[in-house]
């Protein structure tokens, strides 16, 4: 009689190493004529997505592309980009994904730390990339080779060995100072996010996703994997651009609309106008702390879909604190957040030990969607993953009843007098009154206190005033807390990074010059 067991193990061993490519592939047999990519141009079934990846994988092999190799990526959202991250998966490359708005040191920096076998260009960042030292490599300028690159080449026939821990994307990230950090995502941690908002938001398998945020930020790389491991449709969109995106949410049913501050008053503008209405999201909007909260309801009620409350990073994915969803069309009262599914949290003193309920405390987490750690970075990992945690430099505040609230970086606090000030506690304040389109508080140097708080703020109604500030900021916080100056700029001229937040550093250096 022939044994089982041997099966059952091959079966087991088989199933503990999927990838990102392999849950691909399955949705490419499950339904090969359902829509994969959608741009303003093109859109690409299952079937025709799958040829062009296997032909793109099989020119990359042949330029010695293999796994673990990095290739660079230098382009705006398109087609390709989505092409070249599922053939590095099928490889087991990785893919470096370059922030196009970086000065050129700064990405000479990124493209250096990671070396890659193979640059590739959109026409519209070739210029950028021959300017910067590439050491003998190749550049590959998508609009000038790519298609010529897979009409020559064969689907590849025999496909990799690829781990589910092995590199998939590197996403650059870095703190108030110092040069971009590469954060190596997995497989393993690019399928766990995807189950992450399959459950915390009920996202549904013919649920797409717009991609119009960079790609070379995880609130698009993850999600466009995401999708195409779940048979959805990836709408690509080339940057913000509210008409195009109001007209996609219209006719599409969506998973998570992700709309960043600074992108959502367009959003809303347009849909107050038109009165068309998205045809079905699961949940709306990010980053609730730094929108208003008037901003918030009024989206979630046009977008007839709740609100997500989120708390993630590039490192960790939309964990550890992002399943919570405020209700459509209500001003939120709270902004206390709940742990994501698929992830351990824990509040750490500098010393590691746990903190009690109430106590500020860094967040530590551990769990698959959590990155692999930073690129040629073994002392920040050390540091970082001290204790088999992830240390994500935010405080936290854990509520009596198991939720989070969020207090602010632990880097960027205000000592004024002795006390700890973290602006993020005075900025929740600012932007609770609907008045305020966007607001941000920064430290300025004091000879009595060493250092006080003062506030940057936006205003719907002229007629607010630095009096009405004091006012509100007097009902809810303690006097050490309150603004020492109040500055009134336009809404466009707050500096702001690709995810919209304002950068705060920029702002403080305002109060210098």
């Amino acid at each position: 009689m022939q044994s089982t067991t041997g099966n059952w193990r091959d079966g087991v061993a088989a199933a503990g190493r999927l990838t990102v490519h392999g849950l691909f592939r399955a949705c490419v047999r499950r339904d090969p004529d359902a829509i994969a990519l959608n741009t303003a141009s093109a859109r690409l079934t299952y079937r025709e997505l799958d040829e062009r990846v296997l032909r793109l994988a099989s020119a990359l092999a042949a330029m010695g592309v293999v796994r673990g190799e990095r290739i660079a990526l230098l382009s705006e959202n398109r087609q390709e980009y989505a092409e070249i991250e599922l053939a590095a998966a099928c490889l087991g490359a990785i893919v470096a994904c370059q922030n196009w708005r970086l000065a050129p040191a700064e990405l000479q920096h990124c493209i250096s730390l990671v070396e890659p076998c193979l640059v590739i260009a959109s026409e519209r960042y070739a210029s950028t990339a021959r300017s910067l030292d590439l050491r003998g490599r190749r550049l590959l300028v998508l609009e000038a080779e790519y298609e010529q690159l897979l009409s020559d080449a064969e689907p590849l026939a025999e496909l990799p060995d690829v781990d589910p821990e092995d590199g998939l994307v590197i996403l650059y990230t870095s703190g108030t100072t110092g040069l971009p950090k590469g954060a190596l995502i997995s497989h393993r941690a690019e399928m766990a996010r995807n189950m992450v908002l399959r459950i915390d938001m009920h996202a549904r398998e013919s649920d797409g996703f717009i991609a119009w945020a960079p790609m070379f930020h995880m609130g698009s790389t993850d999600q466009v994997l995401g999708a195409l491991m779940s048979g959805a449709t990836v709408h690509i969109v080339d940057g913000f651009d509210a008409g195009r995106i109001v007209d996609l949410m219209e006719h599409n049913d969506l998973g998570w609309m992700l709309l960043m501050p600074g992108s959502i008053e367009p959003v809303v503008e347009l849909l107050q106008k038109t009165g068309r209405r998205p045809k079905s999201i699961r949940a709306v909007g990010a980053m609730a702390d730094l929108v208003p909260h008037h901003l918030i309801a009024e989206l979630s009620r046009l977008a007839g879909a709740p609100y997500l409350n989120s708390f993630g990073s590039t490192e960790t994915g939309l964990p550890p604190a992002s399943s919570c969803l405020l209700t459509p069309g209500e001003i939120p009262t709270s902004l206390s957040k709940r742990k994501s599914a698929f992830c351990d949290l824990k509040l750490v003193d500098p010393d590691g030990n746990e903190v009690p309920d109430g106590e500020p405390g860094e967040a530590a987490v551990r769990g698959p969607t959590v990155f692999s750690g930073y690129w040629n970075a073994p002392e920040t990992n050390a540091r970082d993953f001290k204790g088999g945690w992830f240390r994500m430099g935010d405080l936290f505040r854990r509520n009596a009843d198991g939720s989070y609230d969020f207090v602010d970086r632990a880097k960027y606090m205000i000592k004024s007098g002795g006390e700890n000030i973290y602006p993020a506690e005075i900025e929740r304040v600012l932007l609770s009154d609907p008045r305020v389109s966007d607001a941000i508080v920064v430290r300025q140097k004091d000879d009595r206190w060493g250092e006080v708080p003062v506030a940057f703020v936006s205003r719907t109604d002229d007629s607010l005033s630095e009096g009405d500030v004091e006012k509100l900021c007097r009902q809810e916080l303690a006097g050490y807390k309150r603004p020492k100056a109040v500055h009134f700029i336009r809404f466009e001229d707050f500096p702001r990074s690709t995810t919209g937040k304002i950068l705060r550093h920029e702002m403080e250096d305002r109060l210098k010059s």
